[in-house]
């Protein structure tokens, strides 16, 4: 597992061991970056130059850490796991990015009730939970609720291929959905209804 490319290309990154830890494969990374990258966006802008990154379920820091070398301008690493956020650390510091990143422990549900508390929101978010425990929909419906993504603003969710995204949502809009064996991800939008409607 490595950085593809971008200011710290090459930098291989580290992985817990012996926890449910599943890091996105370089094969898919490269893939999703390269999808980010051609996006025909609502607004006018690049998806991964300048974002404001939120990986939520860090793991490793992988795809917080790829985007932050790509350009991003700054990145929030979440997850409960004590071991895993050291070794986002750890990543973080061996790659140079620390000047543009910040990790936090803590459930990523109750993360994203603390972060609309505080009025802070993002222009790209990655979403990888543990497969199979309902995680995914519960935090699609999270942020289609609050205003963590800003209008226009991209979510990436790596998903299992036995679940299905439950797409009754009122502010996101399934843009793109690519399958890559047993794993799945898809490319949302938030959009807020003001912006969208037309005069007549």
């Amino acid at each position: 597992m490595r950085i593809i490319t971008g200011s710290a290309k090459g930098v291989k990154l580290k992985a817990p061991k012996g926890l449910d830890v599943r890091p996105t494969a370089d094969r898919v990374k490269g893939s999703i970056f390269n999808i980010l990258a051609n996006l025909e966006l609502s607004i006018e802008q690049n998806a991964i130059m300048g974002a404001t990154v939120l990986d939520l379920f860090a793991g490793t820091g992988n795809l917080g850490l790829e985007a932050l070398s790509r350009g991003a301008a700054h990145a929030l690493f979440v997850d409960h796991s004590m071991v895993s956020l050291a070794t986002t650390k750890e990543n973080i510091n061996h790659a140079d990015l620390s000047k543009m990143a910040e990790v936090r422990r803590g459930d990523s549900l109750k993360t994203l009730d603390q972060l609309t508390q505080t009025g802070r929101s993002f222009t790209l978010v990655f979403v990888d939970p543990p497969y199979n425990q309902g995680l995914v929909n519960a935090v699609l419906q999270k942020l289609d609720k609050t205003d963590v993504v800003e209008n226009g603003g991209i979510i990436v969710v790596e998903y299992s291929k036995h679940e299905q995204l439950n797409a009754d949502w009122q502010h996101l809009k399934l843009v793109r959905n690519e399958r890559y064996g047993e794993t799945l991800v898809a490319f949302l939008t938030r959009y807020y209804e003001n912006t969208t409607s037309g005069g007549s």
